[in-house]
């Protein structure tokens, strides 16, 4: 008992130990990627002064270059010079760092604030705003500053932060054009929303994706492989998979079977969705879409909302992930107002920007 106690006691003091390294770590990092903000910011200001020099820039980011190699070592090659230089460019809203700096002026000129300390405290007020922000690693920002699409940018910025990927999560998401298939059959408004709070899942079709790109799985694109093969290799990256699929899902089970009338089916694949608050189906199809396959989605579908789902859930979704599908056969099989049932195209191999975005446009 005695001992029991002790190993509980232990376990917690090494839990607090291990979250505040955590967040010392999380702190550092916090504190580099503000300061590279403010390096860059300082660079292009510096620029901007000697513009009438053609290369002036040059010369101002080899000398310092040199400097700070001499003081703090690596990390300040000319090239890391200019990422920063460009995150600030990336990160800056100009025209509202321009209107807090002139009220700035104009009051503090108004009190008898000297020069330098006001030109101080503004600067402060700005990188305190902007650096509440920064909750990425630099690397990530290295990668999502080459965006060019703002909207985009941000999309990728926030789904980093809230669902903790790591950078090779992140370029494989967008690698993947995961906000151009999230854009896909959103309006305006819902595309905007994308761009200022990343996926908000309220609704069956806001988890849906067609494209699903599953090229982790190594598979190849031709039919040599069974229904089966792609199941196993799903299970064997489970982890993979749960990522494409997005955010809340939870694995229940493989080749779930089901019984009435003294006849069994089974399920491929069962997931819960813990944002929703409902059981996902997901059945595999090799080649094209057939109305059968939807109308055996239907009827598991409508199995777990009788006898699976609890009071309080929500209805099922069913999803049918196919190698072909002809939207008519989708569009007559589901009824009009369907919110459940869905067919979406898969590939086993990350296709070129080219054919991705032919891919979405053809669906």
């Amino acid at each position: 008992m005695q001992d029991n106690l002790q190993n509980n006691f232990f376990h917690q003091i090494v839990t607090l130990l291990q979250e505040a390294r955590l967040q010392v770590v999380r702190t550092v990092n916090h504190t580099m990627v503000y300061t590279y903000f403010n390096i860059g910011k300082m660079i292009v200001e510096e620029e901007q002064n000697g513009k009438e020099r053609a290369e002036y820039g040059k010369q101002l980011l080899k000398g310092l270059s040199k400097r700070l190699t001499e003081e703090f070592g690596k990390g300040f090659s000319v090239d890391n010079l200019q990422n920063m230089k460009r995150f600030y460019i990336a990160y800056s809203i100009y025209e509202t760092l321009s209107h807090i700096s002139n009220s700035e002026q104009i009051s503090q000129s108004q009190a008898g604030v000297s020069e330098k300390d006001e030109k101080s405290q503004t600067l402060s007020t700005i990188f305190e705003t902007r650096n509440s922000s920064f909750v990425l690693t630099w690397s990530h920002y290295t990668f999502l500053m080459r965006i060019d699409n703002k909207e985009e940018r941000n999309f990728y910025e926030i789904e980093s932060a809230k669902n903790n990927w790591s950078l090779r999560e992140l370029k494989r998401q967008y690698d993947s054009a995961l906000y151009t298939r999230l854009s896909l059959s959103r309006d305006k408004e819902e595309i905007q929303r994308l761009s200022e709070k990343g996926l908000i899942v309220e609704k069956p079709k806001d988890i849906i994706k067609d494209p699903y790109i599953l090229e982790f799985l190594g598979l190849p694109e031709k039919h040599s492989y069974s229904e089966s093969d792609l199941e196993e290799e799903i299970i064997n990256k489970l982890e993979h998979f749960l990522l494409e699929l997005g955010n809340g899902f939870t694995f229940v089970s493989r080749q779930k079977r089901i019984t009435f009338d003294d006849k069994h089916f089974r399920i491929d694949l069962v997931f819960y969705n813990r944002i929703l608050k409902c059981f996902v189906l997901i059945d595999l199809k090799i080649g094209e879409l057939k109305h059968q396959d939807l109308g055996q989605m239907q009827m598991y579908v409508n199995y777990y909302d009788r006898e699976m789902r609890l009071e309080d859930e929500n209805k099922t979704i069913g999803i049918v992930l196919c190698q072909n599908k002809s939207e008519a056969v989708v569009k007559y099989t589901l009824p009009e107002n369907n919110e459940q049932i869905f067919a979406s195209k898969y590939k086993t191999v990350l296709p070129s920007k080219e054919v991705l975005e032919q891919l979405i446009k053809e669906n």
